[in-house]
Parts: C-alpha cells; sequence; structure tokens
C-alpha cells in the first residue's frame, strides 16, 4: 500500500486549475502539510462548493499571489505572506483571485488521511478524467464512495453531516459496483508513531 509520495511529486488537476505538491510520508499523526499551485482563475471547479471539515482546522498559507478565502460567507483577500486559518467544522472554500498564479501551503491538524485524501481525488481526475462534469464536479456516486471511504475529513456544508454518511453509505457499495474505485485508499487503522519516526 503506498505510503509515501517521493519528494516533489506534483500531480495536477486540470478541471480546477490546481497543483498539489506533495513530498515526503502520507501518514504523518500530526499534521499533513502540502503546497497547492494555483493558476489563474484557479479553484473554480468542483472543490470550489462549500465544505467542511470537522475533524480537523485547515490552515492557508499564501506564499504568493492572492487568494480569496470564504469562511462564514466573510470573505478575505489574502496576499503573500499572509495566512487563515479556518476551525474545524466551519464551511469555507478558496479561490485564486490574482492576475497569475498564486502558491499556498495547506496544512491539517490533526493530520487524519487528508494526504492521502486530496491525493486520491487528484490523481483520480488525471486517471479517470470521464469521472468527472467538463467543470470538474465529480460523479455524485464518486463522492459517496470517496466521502464514504474517508469518513470525517470533508463533507459538503448546508446539508446535515448525519444524511451524508447515511447517504454516502448506502451509495458507496452501488459506486463499487458500476466501476469506480479509489487510486489511494484509506489506511484501516491509524500507523503507528513509532513507525513514522524514520
Amino acid at each position: 500500500m503506498l505510503t509515501e509520495i517521493a519528494r516533489g511529486t506534483r500531480l495536477r488537476n486540470a478541471f480546477n486549475k490546481e497543483t498539489f505538491v506533495f513530498s515526503g510520508p502520507l501518514d504523518n499523526l500530526d499534521v499533513a502539510r502540502f503546497g497547492v499551485i494555483l493558476e489563474k482563475g484557479g479553484s473554480g471547479g468542483g472543490n470550489a462548493l462549500v465544505h467542511v471539515h470537522p475533524g480537523a482546522d485547515e490552515h492557508f498559507a499564501v506564499k504568493s499571489g492572492r487568494v480569496k478565502i470564504v469562511v462564514d460567507g466573510c470573505e478575505q483577500v489574502v496576499e503573500a505572506g499572509g495566512g487563515v486559518t479556518v476551525p474545524r467544522g466551519r464551511p469555507h472554500y478558496f479561490a485564486n483571485v490574482g492576475e497569475g498564479s498564486a502558491e499556498l501551503e495547506v496544512s491539517f491538524t490533526p493530520a487524519q488521511q487528508h494526504l492521502r485524501f486530496f491525493a486520491n481525488f487528484v490523481t483520480l481526475t488525471a486517471k479517470q478524467p470521464k469521472w468527472f462534469s467538463s467543470a470538474g464536479d465529480p460523479n455524485f456516486l464518486l463522492i459517496a464512495l470517496v466521502l464514504h471511504a474517508y469518513r470525517k475529513h470533508m463533507y459538503l456544508a448546508g446539508v446535515p453531516i448525519w444524511l451524508q454518511k447515511l447517504l454516502f453509505a448506502v451509495l458507496a457499495p452501488m459506486a463499487r459496483l458500476v466501476g469506480y474505485r479509489l487510486a489511494i485508499e484509506p489506511l484501516r487503522e491509524a500507523p503507528a508513531r513509532s513507525s513514522l519516526a524514520a
């Protein structure tokens, strides 16, 4: 099972005009950290939906460009050198609002399995583009499969989480039946801290 992505690995989501830059272990227990490069207009696709992370705080550190981060309906434009922390459970989304590319570092505390979650989704956009609409929205059965597999990582805002959990649990087997698969499976158990020290 995949536990590491080579340092500097870049995975591009063409739909959302964003590139994820991964390095090191996928399974750190404390923090999940990765780079994101947003092209002009980036994050206008599927992940521009307002969503929540119920189990982790998310921090955005803008390295270059201008990024709009909307939390609880309140918009902030963050310039290079600035940052925003989104507390767990708060509805949010982000997008590049500059004239060129923007680069940021995104981190989740605690890590949960957010590196696996995002690496899975961006890998699917490259390997299975037919599973996404022209706007980058994943097929609803694929959403159900991924969000059921990575429970407690991300949910859509505005719909009760208990209802989403129930719906995704019912639809995930159907998604597998019609051929949807994950590119990177979540770990079934949290890794031991001793295995992460290396």
